[in-house]
């Protein structure tokens, strides 16, 4: 728990979202094929997120996830989630999963424009 770092980089980031929620697409691949809504979407990430936990190891990010405000927090050291601010927390953590995991949202009115 050092001196300041520099931020993490975008690949980082979401290597670290991946890391968190890897379970996510394992335990609902069907359902979010098909596109869900915000409000299940916020449902399935709690769930894939947990109570609390973590990973982390020689050469690898550290990363602390829990599902109640779906906050995720990563650092390239060890971190106290007490004091540091989530990476990752509730709409930004949804926005995040429809963007890594192109997740559609079948509430979404406007066309794709690919």
């Amino acid at each position: 728990m050092g001196g300041e770092q520099s931020p993490l980089t975008r690949q980082e980031r979401e290597a670290a979202f991946r890391q968190a929620t890897r379970c996510l697409i394992a335990w609902y691949s069907d359902e979010v094929e098909k596109g869900v809504t915000d409000e299940r979407l916020k449902a399935l990430l709690e769930n894939a997120l947990g109570i609390f936990g973590g990973s982390c190891g020689p050469g690898r990010l550290h990363v602390t996830h829990q599902g109640a405000g779906l906050k995720i927090w990563a650092s390239r050291t060890v971190h106290n989630h007490c004091q540091m601010k989530p990476t990752f927390a509730g709409r930004a953590t949804v926005c995040m999963a429809r963007e890594v995991y192109d997740i559609p949202d079948p509430s979404e009115t406007q066309l794709s424009l690919l």
